[in-house]
């Protein structure tokens, strides 16, 4: 996209600028239908976005002239997406074989190969008597599987009990580890260079409790490492520097979901993404679920001027989608330099946060209503419900619908604090049910917006060098604080007198 693309955008949201959401719906009466896309078990409603025809017309100008269709396609064949590493991106050949290209087809066969030997240690273990799974990693090793298996752990088909560890505050590995046996309890390890410094104390902590690498398996590009920790060879599984953290949970990453949900849930977990993808590949923009989202994305950052993003899943089985996106979007997209180097002249990714809903409406929803800043919001609500309680489930659909439509809508009342504003903006997204393959569907979609969020940016959602600074430095401070050494930065060096002063 150049400067022109952008200014165009921002004329038509000037020119909407007086034009409100509810004043929208009510001159286009197909605005409800036409704004609306369904992708199998998955609904999405844009008919609250804050733009009309003529300006979606100009988004879909923009998908054009991005080429992102031919992206897609890049992607999925394996071309050097990640330039500044000069790799490929392959997460959809762990879930789907849609690409004849060579490169594509053998990640594919290697995807498979990895899932049988996860079938194989799974059938191990259940022929143990292991009841208790403790994962070990941090970031894209941790965010994903426990989101999955948060939202999907009651699916019958999983034998074992997971619990996660990730943060290096030794009160997570006591907490985490209270209550286990360690006589019946296994840990994983995933950490692709196996150097990852909370995966590795962490890790220690849990072989030590255990009284030995017995039961450890890892989840790692170097079986080397992996081997001189104590876990043995046939309990390594593998991962590709073709498969970056945040896009790994379809891999051998997800070995904790396929133990807590059943191999069988794992591979309709992979089904789900791999339907998302094929759509995202055949369909023409303006049906394509993942080009909408995408465009609409930079529409409220890029003319609307939005500086946050809100996610507010109506369902207390996704309360940890807003943490896993938070990593999937800020860390792919929060780039200010070009491909080229370039600076970029333009905003890109917002701040994403959220949480689920109704908890959420009794703490920030204030601000939301009524606050100085438009937040636009990705609303998820799940029709069916697998528990009993009818009664609670129509309350939470309710609240739901209601929430979208005051944020739109408003109220116009004589006393200025009893009055809503509306006018702000929200995507509403609605699965038949939370099953493997909706959840794996709902993730896959959000991984393709980002990427073509990224190409409309011209920046590189692969990378993240920004997360290496602060643990570079860290590793630097570690010898300060055994008294060792002493740190260059005089606040930093104040802070450390501070703290030996008080240990």
């Amino acid at each position: 996209m150049t400067a022109a693309d952008f200014d165009e955008l921002r004329i038509h949201a000037v020119r909407l600028s007086d034009a409100s959401l509810s004043r929208l719906v009510e001159d286009d009466p197909a605005r409800a239908s036409d704004f609306a896309l369904r992708v199998g078990p998955l609904y999405a409603s844009f008919a609250r976005q804050r733009y009309d025809r003529q300006a979606l017309e100009a988004l879909f100008a923009l998908a054009d002239n991005a080429d992102l269709a031919g992206a897609m396609r890049r992607l999925a064949d394996g071309a050097v997406v990640n330039p500044t590493e000069g790799r490929a991106a392959l997460h959809t050949a762990l879930r789907s074989d849609l690409s004849a290209a060579p490169g594509a087809k053998a990640s594919s066969a290697l995807a498979r190969e990895a899932r049988g030997a996860m079938a194989t240690l799974i059938d191990t273990l259940a022929a143990s008597d292991v009841t208790d799974i403790v994962s070990v990693g941090i970031g894209g090793s941790d965010l994903g599987p426990r989101l999955v298996v948060d939202a999907l752990s009651p699916v019958a088909g999983g034998r074992f009990r997971v619990h996660f560890l990730s943060n290096v505050d030794g009160s997570a590995a006591q907490r985490v580890l209270a209550g286990l046996d360690p006589s019946r309890t296994a840990a994983i390890l995933i950490s692709k260079t196996f150097g990852t410094q909370e995966t590795l104390l962490n890790g220690g902590i849990v072989r030590d409790w255990l009284g030995g690498g017995e039961r450890i398996y890892a989840v790692s590009a170097n079986i080397e490492r992996a081997e001189a920790f104590g876990v043995a060879r046939e309990r390594i599984l593998p991962m590709w520097d073709w498969v970056g953290g945040r896009y790994s949970l379809w891999s051998a990453v997800g070995y904790p979901i396929a133990l807590a949900i059943g191999m069988a849930g794992f591979e309709a977990l992979l089904a789900g993404a791999a339907d998302m993808d094929a759509h995202a590949l055949s369909a023409v923009p303006k049906h394509n679920l993942a080009v909408w989202h995408a465009l609409t994305a930079v529409w409220n950052r890029n003319a609307l001027g939005a500086a946050t993003q809100a996610v507010l899943p109506y369902d207390e089985r996704l309360k940890l989608l807003p943490n896993y996106l938070q990593q999937l979007v800020m860390e792919s997209l929060g780039k200010s330099v070009r491909l080229d180097g370039a600076e970029l002249r333009v905003q890109t990714v917002p701040v994403w946060w959220g949480g689920a809903g109704t908890d959420t409406q009794h703490s920030f929803f204030q601000a939301l209503h009524q606050g100085t800043q438009v937040v636009p919001a990705d609303f998820i609500g799940v029709v069916r419900n697998d528990h009993p309680h009818v009664q609670n489930h129509r309350a939470l659909l309710a609240n739901l619908l209601a929430q979208t439509e005051a944020l739109a809508n408003g109220q116009a009342n004589d006393d200025p604090h009893r009055a809503y504003a509306g006018n702000r903006p929200s995507t509403l997204l609605l699965l038949d049910a939370l099953t493997p393959q909706s959840l794996g569907m709902l993730i896959a979609l959000y991984e393709h917006s980002v990427y073509l969020q990224s190409v409309l940016w011209g920046i590189n959602a692969f990378d993240q060098f920004g997360v290496e600074l602060g643990k570079q430095v860290a590793s630097r401070l570690l010898p300060a604080l055994h008294g060792e050494a002493e740190a260059d930065d005089p606040v930093t060096q104040a802070l450390l007198a501070e703290i030996r002063q008080r240990a």
